[in-house]
């Protein structure tokens, strides 16, 4: 049996193009004679759907699209993910579809409801296991969660499966990857079945689809993988022999290539699929902007990237020398726009008003909120998307200023932790420097205030993230971080910080997750909270 992972990058919503995707899949899956081509969860939606499946038209639609699928299958069959409403409830399903015919359709068992998932709100879970004859193999579907559990594949050895399919739509988090394909090898090796997995790659608004489908032998050994990030088709025989196809295992990265990969395509996933051109950034000569630059050089290209350095009373001639060599080094226009004019216009407004007290966080603010507007009129007037540069660490505590460096309409950085930045900074150097090694290794400062440094007002990062990541990701209580060996003092700080930071979040734009517990779909907080426990 010869078989085909067809690793695509759907599209929410767009049933006709993802219509059109799947069926150039099984045109290919054809011209290299596959008995079948296994295309990702849902393919024909894309992932997740969410309210979408509120709209009957929709469901007919995805319907309408299945059926036309199905028709022009003859030689090479198709597995593919859609949603199914036959017995009047929506499911979560996968079409086998052969003989110009829809001939099975499997349902989703499992129905994940934690972190970013919410299945339960718009599925129904299937009730049995399905085992259809396909080319000599007794063919067994799953859809993502059903295989996470041993129970699901089990009981499809024990039906008589030969072939385990997983079709999927699994969202990359760091160290995801391989820990996914050490449960695949498991299942594989547990019952003695071959495992195909085949999941969805590409970027949904935070989320991030890092493919890596692939085959998996009955000794639990891995015989085809696709690739990384980016969408692929992977052809292999079951089982092999002489004359078969020979699969390609590609390369699967870790650590911070892994991480850098998922910020690139989730970036180029939002521009794209969202119809923007082009993208603006603050350059200040930090380490927070200069690796969003490189990531958005990285994703689109130089001609679709704009650095704007706004200078004010309190930059230092570094920070500005460091933006325009970032800038030269990545092959970007950067243009200045000084903030001075309008920073003291306001001041000169606000004066009478503030006759009376002394200088303090307001004035610090009033200049982000300065360049935010000027971001915001380059966004209005050329239709450029601005890229806020804030990360995890700033936005856990508040260390951001709403309408100010907030400002924008995707934040690529906004899941990764300052000890993080720049660990990225440094792995995205040794594949040919861009950065600037003074923008890595001077102190972190905002430059609203003369000698300011981010230590005047957060703990070190190392001490700062420790922290971020034992409460926010982690969960734990004030007094289990301190037993970890943690200040007290600096932790009820923090945490209080943190607590108190959930409106500005909540006003801020979406950004890519790659850790287990990102803000938004994975950690959901009253921003009316008194619980401090």
């Amino acid at each position: 049996m010869r078989i085909a992972l067809a690793q695509i990058d759907s599209v929410v919503g767009d049933i006709a193009g993802n219509t059109e995707r799947i069926l150039a899949s099984r045109a290919e899956g054809e011209r290299v004679a596959a008995d079948l081509v296994i295309l990702p969860e849902l393919a024909l939606t894309g992932y997740p759907p969410e309210d979408l499946l509120a709209k009957a038209h929709f469901i007919e639609d995805n319907l309408a699209a299945i059926e036309r699928i199905a028709s022009t299958c003859d030689s090479t069959s198709l597995l593919v993910g859609f949603v199914d409403s036959s017995d009047g409830v929506l499911h979560n399903a996968a079409a086998l579809c052969r003989d110009g015919r829809i001939a099975h359709v499997y349902r989703k068992r499992l129905l994940p409801n934690y972190g970013v998932f919410d299945e339960e709100r718009y599925f129904d879970p299937g009730q049995t296991a399905l085992v259809a004859d396909l080319a000599g193999q007794a063919v067994s579907p799953t859809i993502c969660e059903d295989i996470w559990m041993p129970g699901v594949a089990a009981e499809a050895a024990g039906a008589g499966a030969s072939l385990v399919v997983n079709i999927s739509a699994s969202p990359f988090h760091a160290g995801k990857g391989v820990d996914r394909e050490a449960m695949l090898r498991n299942r594989a090796a547990d019952n003695g079945v071959w495992v195909a997995y085949c999941n969805l790659v590409g970027g949904q608004d935070e989320l991030v689809f890092d493919g890596r489908s692939a085959l998996i032998s009955p000794a639990g050994e891995v015989v085809a993988r696709a690739a990384s990030f980016s969408e692929d088709f992977v052809v292999a025989d079951i089982p092999p022999g002489e004359g078969s196809h020979a699969p390609r295992i590609e390369e699967m990265p870790g650590g911070e290539a892994e991480i850098y990969g998922a910020l690139c395509l989730g970036l180029a996933d939002y521009v794209g699929k969202n119809g923007f051109e082009e993208v603006v950034i603050g350059l200040s000569g930090g380490i927070d902007s200069a690796l969003t630059a490189a990531v958005a050089v990285d994703a689109l290209g130089p001609s679709r990237v704009h650095g704007v350095t706004m200078p004010s009373r309190y930059s230092s001639a570094g920070s500005v020398e460091d933006s325009r060599t970032l800038a030269a080094n990545l092959g970007i226009e950067c243009v200045e726009l000084p903030i001075e004019q309008p920073f003291s216009a306001m001041l000169e407004t606000l004066g009478p008003l503030f006759a009376d007290r002394p200088a303090d966080v307001t004035e610090e603010n009033l200049q982000a909120r300065v360049r935010g507007m000027l971001l915001m009129a380059l966004s209005n007037k050329f239709g450029w998307l601005v890229l806020a540069t804030g990360n995890k660490s700033e936005l856990s505590v508040g260390y951001s200023t709403l309408y100010g460096d907030m400002v924008g309409g995707f934040a690529p950085l906004k899941d990764v932790f300052k000890t993080r930045v720049y660990e990225l900074a440094r792995w995205r150097n040794s594949c040919g420097e861009v950065i600037p090694r003074s923008t890595i290794e001077k102190p972190p400062s905002a430059e609203l205030r003369p000698d300011q440094t981010d230590q005047d007002t957060l703990p070190p990062y190392d001490v700062l993230d420790a922290i971020l990541a034992a409460y926010v990701e982690e969960d734990q209580s004030r007094e289990q971080i301190v037993a970890q060996g943690h200040d007290e003092q600096t932790v009820e700080r923090v945490c209080r910080m943190v607590d108190a930071s959930e409106y500005k979040r909540r006003q801020g734009p979406l950004g890519i997750r790659v850790t287990p517990k990102a803000f938004g779909k994975d950690r959901r907080m009253p921003v009316t909270n008194r619980y401090r426990g």
